[in-house]
């Protein structure tokens, strides 16, 4: 009895279906979206026959898996152009021919040239409900701007960022403890069962597009570790949504107390109200942290203070339990 290996397919298919011509794509990659999304085109059978990512960026903190890892592991070729839109970059994949582009949180925007390449198209998958929240780090503007739901949309891309027609989406809720991270953790799983459903149908032609009315949604640009400066005249629920946004692995909220830099990493609504006019301040009560905002008072559960972390009973220990205005 003969041993058989094969590699990416299953025992038992008959020679004339491992026979069967596959669809082809070119896929543009990189985060954890592009890790589970390529995986998904990969079980379904996709000819991947060029992985186009990222080299990572040293300055970033790299929390999340690699898309170049993951080719390798398959044996599909990798390249990491500065500019995916060069004319040899553009002549490279245009000799491969391929049926499809996805594009799965890729962070260059494909332009006319490339889009005209694939036979059947070239999709996106992007992190909000298209139309909303169009644009970059749309998790992070939903949560910062209190939305209780988000998801994955897979759509056409056209030169115009994220207007082009839906072809799947899966929502996911958005809670409100939530931070980015929980949040982007979902929308990860959602990006993968919105393309793993409805892969089949659209390799056959048959899966129906919807185009977007971009009149009810908008589009928001990057964001940068500056944006993460605590206005503390704002209310307390703002502020949460803020610091829950940008807290670990993102740069985190930042303000000053007592001239020193301060992140605060993680906070709570609370029930409490201060005193009309009182000013944004900081004080320990019973081993907690709290900060009085311009409307309401969180607690402060996670903080440091010129760069070290410490708790609420450790600062006191040290500054007491005064009240110290925030330097705003």
């Amino acid at each position: 009895m003969n041993d058989t290996c094969i590699e990416n397919g299953e025992p038992g298919f008959s020679q004339s279906s491992l026979l069967a011509p596959r669809s082809s794509a070119v896929v543009f990659a990189y985060h954890n979206v592009g890790v589970r999304c390529l995986s998904v085109l990969l079980a379904q059978g996709v000819d991947v026959a060029l992985v186009v990512t990222h080299r990572d960026n040293p300055a970033e903190n790299i929390w999340f898996e690699s898309v170049a890892e993951l080719a390798k592991l398959h044996g599909i070729p990798v390249i990491t152009p500065d500019n995916p839109n060069a004319p040899d970059v553009v002549e490279q994949i245009r000799a491969l021919a391929p049926d499809y582009f996805f594009s799965f949180y890729y962070r260059e925007m494909l332009k006319a040239a490339l889009l005209a390449i694939p036979k059947q198209g070239a999709l996106n998958m992007h992190g909000s409900l298209l139309p909303k929240y169009r644009g970059r780090v749309p998790v992070n503007w939903a949560i910062i701007r209190g939305e209780r739901e988000t998801g994955s949309t897979l759509h056409y891309m056209t030169e115009k960022p994220d207007n082009g027609d839906i072809v799947a989406q899966q929502a996911v809720p958005i809670l409100p403890d939530d931070t980015a991270l929980h949040v982007f953790q979902k929308v990860t799983v959602a990006a993968e069962m919105a393309l793993n459903s409805v892969l089949p149908a659209l390799l056959a032609g048959q899966a129906k597009a919807v185009k977007q009315d971009l009149s009810l949604g908008a589009y928001f640009g990057g964001r940068k570790a500056a944006d993460g400066v605590i206005v503390w005249s704002q209310s307390a629920q703002q502020i949460h949504n803020l610091v829950r946004a940008v807290a670990p692995p993102y740069p985190g909220a930042t303000t000053q107390l007592m001239g020193k830099p301060m992140r605060i990493l993680q906070t709570l609504v609370t029930k409490c109200t201060a005193a009309e006019k009182e000013l944004p301040a900081f004080y320990v009560k019973e081993d907690k942290a709290y900060a009085i905002c311009g409307q309401g008072v969180l607690r402060i559960v996670c903080f440091e203070l010129d760069g070290l972390e410490m708790s609420a009973a450790q600062f006191a220990a040290v500054y007491g339990s005064a009240r110290f205005e925030f330097n705003v």
